[in-house]
């Protein structure tokens, strides 16, 4: 009996764009899903349907606001696809770091309360993803790093 041939896997190497596109659409599926998730929280619908989210009325204001602060992100899926290189680096390192402290902020309104471990499970799934979107935008691939990546390819 003859074992078969082993085979080196072809491990191609991904655009950035698409990496980025991917971690961003990463990062929005765990932010909604922590969202949704919470919604089973004791007490969540009951607020939702009196008119308050966390602290807040929920206004065409706060609507307007939620849309926009998700709108950045959603939209960095795209962009990241679909920006020059030099431009879509920079963006992605303004955003990506922006998201930061807003996540941050997301697990400290809930620190002492029974669902914290929760939240901060979501915050650091969320930051690592924006810690791989940073440093995939600060390593991009220059000019004459592509060309004998290139010519290592069609070896």
């Amino acid at each position: 009996m003859t074992t078969p041939p082993t085979t080196t896997l072809e491990d191609l190497r991904m655009p950035v764009q698409a990496q980025l596109a991917a971690a961003w659409t990463s990062f929005m599926f765990l932010y909604v899903y922590v969202d949704i998730l919470g919604f089973y929280k004791p007490g969540v619908i009951d607020d939702i349907l009196a008119g308050i989210v966390w602290e807040f009325d929920i206004t065409p204001t706060w609507a307007m606001t939620a849309l926009a602060l998700l709108a950045v992100p959603i939209l960095m899926i795209l962009l990241s696809t679909a920006l020059p290189a030099k431009v879509n680096r920079i963006l992605n390192l303004v955003v990506a770091s922006l998201q930061v402290p807003f996540a941050a902020f997301n697990a400290a309104g809930e620190a002492g309360e029974p669902w914290f471990l929760y939240y901060l499970l979501g915050v650091a799934l969320e930051l690592i993803v924006l810690a791989f979107i940073l440093r995939s935008a600060w390593a991009w691939p220059r000019g004459l790093e592509i060309v004998g990546r290139s010519a290592e390819l069609h070896r």
